[in-house]
């Protein structure tokens, strides 16, 4: 292990012992670290930042909630369209999808994307949703600022969202129904695999203890990336949780609504999402312009935790799609 590599575990040591509960610790974190994560050996990390402008800040909304935002916007083209990513649970916008939103700028995209509440480097108690319909209505807040200004007022505008993001993503189509050009979404959260959900008699004693300690740290967890010092790698909160929960079956029961342009990815062997509800998102959607993928033997996180060619493979399908309907907007 090379000299830099050891320094970045040594980090890693440091900032895992720390509470990250609060925004100031994790912002803290991030200065410490953001410039070795440029230097891990990840395709996403290796995307060339020539050519794309990033503009980073932080906006207190009307709830009094100061949320950290950030675009990447292409310098040498003209906008095709602007693209307002959401994150996944636990998530951040500024690790992985670092190298995404530069792609995606070097392909002419305007990139906005913010860390939802209690996520990365906004306020709020770490990993903690204390009502899913707030996160809702404080992605829209942001996006429709983003899309009210002049620059941006006449291109077309779309939806990504990834896992937790998805559920997002579909929230706010159902709150902005004509508001948007079509969605892309990776492995939505439109219901959990059989074994992620708690059992009956668990969930009861679960909801329970939500309404009187709803902030504790109680239900298991599968995953967790090391080198994101921002992601929450503590056992989900039961209030999370539940809120999750309940917001997946209530999406379950809303799909026939879904009346936007769809690009839907899914791994086929996700283990965390079930990709039967992302079928059936495509099979009920009222829509007739909507697409789904199925990536053979790939797993939840389609654009980090896959080989280079599979995630190459999602992001020019990505683009692809992006492309096409864009040129298809300025031709109606």
């Amino acid at each position: 292990m090379d000299e830099k590599m050891v320094m970045s575990e040594v980090m890693l040591e440091k900032i895992g012992v720390c509470n990250m509960d609060e925004a100031p610790a994790r912002r803290h974190a991030r200065e410490a670290f953001k410039h070795i994560q440029l230097k891990i050996d990840h395709c996403l990390f290796q995307l060339p930042v020539d050519g794309v402008k990033m503009k980073e800040c932080y906006e207190v909304n009307s709830r009094g909630l100061e949320i950290f935002t950030k675009s990447w916007l292409p310098e040498r083209s003209a906008l095709k369209a602007i693209v307002c990513y959401c994150h996944g649970y636990a998530d951040t916008c500024t690790f992985y999808f670092e190298g995404v939103a530069r792609k995606l700028a070097a392909s002419g995209y305007g990139v906005f994307a913010m860390d939802c509440p209690g996520f990365g480097l906004s306020d709020g108690l770490h990993g903690y949703i204390p009502s899913f319909e707030n996160l809702v209505n404080d992605v829209i807040e942001y996006f429709s600022k983003i899309k009210e200004q002049k620059e941006y007022q006449d291109l077309p505008s779309f939806l990504l969202g990834e896992s937790m993001g998805g559920a997002i993503a579909l929230n706010i189509h159902f709150k902005q129904p004509d508001a948007w050009d079509g969605a892309a979404l990776i492995a939505p959260l439109c219901k959990f695999a059989e074994d992620m959900i708690p059992h009956w008699l668990v969930k009861q004693i679960l909801i329970g203890v939500a309404k009187v300690l709803p902030k504790t740290k109680l239900v298991p967890q599968k995953e967790e990336a090391p080198y994101n010092v921002l992601l929450y790698k503590d056992k989900p909160r039961v209030g999370t949780a539940l809120e999750l929960l309940k917001a997946t079956q209530e999406l379950e029961q809303r799909l026939k609504e879904v009346c936007l342009p769809l690009l839907i990815m899914h791994g086929e062997a996700d283990i965390i999402t079930d990709p039967s509800a992302s079928k059936a998102l495509y099979e009920k959607a009222n829509v007739k312009d909507k697409k789904l993928i199925l990536y053979k033997d790939a797993f939840h996180t389609l654009l980090e935790g896959e080989p280079d060619e599979t995630i190459f493979h999602v992001l020019d399908d990505i683009i692809t799609w992006l492309d096409d309907h864009s040129t298809r907007k300025y031709k109606s």
